[in-house]
């Protein structure tokens, strides 16, 4: 595709090999990184994707995949934009199996919770009634971070969100060890509590979270 062609030009004429180091760094050495910062990134990235924006809509889906491929962390992230942006509103029911590969895929905390809230939250918003098979599949599974991801979908949904689903979700990973889930239980609560803060304290006061969880719950109240 000339599109990601094009893209990995620009970004390999303007990597910074002191940065890359860096940002590996600061993500565990998990993955490869041109070493852009975030805003001249982005502004590259815009530039080449508006002159290739017929191809890019066209095949939103295979673009996003095929970045999500690629060893190099901006490439990642520029995949995911473009998801959100072309495929808002615009998804189609079987999308799950793509927002689940994206999720499993070169998975850390950036990328998960970007899909978690930007691309399965508006999946499930558009097609509501996949919501409890896709979160109770996601939550049952052994993979961390569709666990994480059924605990944060609904982190922009505010007055629409399901309190019940949040918190038979919590209430399942409640006593976990892992920190991204204990994190992960607090974000969510401590986020609807901004729309109902009296329902988070009391399910709170008897959950029996994990420490972290509950400080993180309770942060703003």
């Amino acid at each position: 595709m000339n599109f990601i062609s094009s893209l990995e030009k620009a970004f390999k004429e303007n990597g910074n090999a002191e940065n890359a180091v860096a940002m590996s760094k600061y993500m565990k050495d998990n993955f490869s990184f041109y070493g852009i910062k975030t805003e001249k990134r982005r502004r590259i990235f815009k530039t080449v994707w508006a002159e290739n924006q017929k191809e890019v809509f066209e095949n939103t889906r295979e673009t996003a995949s095929l970045l999500f491929a690629k060893k190099e962390r901006e490439l990642h992230y520029c995949a995911l934009e473009i998801s959100i942006t072309n495929l808002k509103n615009n998804y189609h029911i079987d999308d799950i199996r793509f927002i689940e590969i994206l999720i499993i895929t070169n998975s850390w905390w950036d990328s998960v919770d970007v899909i978690a809230k930007f691309i399965l939250g508006q999946y499930l918003l558009q097609f509501p009634l996949e919501t409890d098979n896709v979160i109770s599949r996601f939550s049952n599974s052994n993979n961390m971070w569709l666990n994480r991801s059924a605990i944060l979908f609904q982190l922009s949904y505010k007055e629409r969100t399901n309190f019940d689903l949040l918190k038979l979700v919590c209430d399942k990973h409640k006593m976990s060890t892992e920190f991204f889930i204990q994190k992960a239980i607090g974000w969510a609560l401590r986020e609807y509590a901004k729309t109902n803060p009296e329902a988070v304290k009391d399910f709170v006061s008897v959950s029996n979270l994990k420490k972290l969880s509950k400080k993180e719950a309770l942060k703003n109240l």
